[in-house]
């Protein structure tokens, strides 16, 4: 295991997965892996990333803290 900020420092995605089974997959039944795919990229793009509330920068959304 490495110290943080090392290629197998995988805190991050471990606090992200279940942050989307629980708001995006549970409960959806997707008929193709394209669609799927789709979705979540669509809801990370558009919702996680840019609007989401994170913790880090005071719970507020990355693009106020870009302002």
């Amino acid at each position: 295991m490495g110290r943080k900020g090392d290629c197998w420092d995988i805190a991050p995605m471990e606090r992200f997965f279940p942050t989307l089974k629980t708001e995006r997959v549970h409960h959806r039944i997707y008929a193709t892996r394209d669609q799927a795919r789709r979705d979540l990229c669509g809801y990370i793009e558009g919702f996680y990333n840019p609007r989401r509330l994170h913790a880090s920068p005071g719970y507020i959304s990355p693009a106020e803290a870009e302002l």
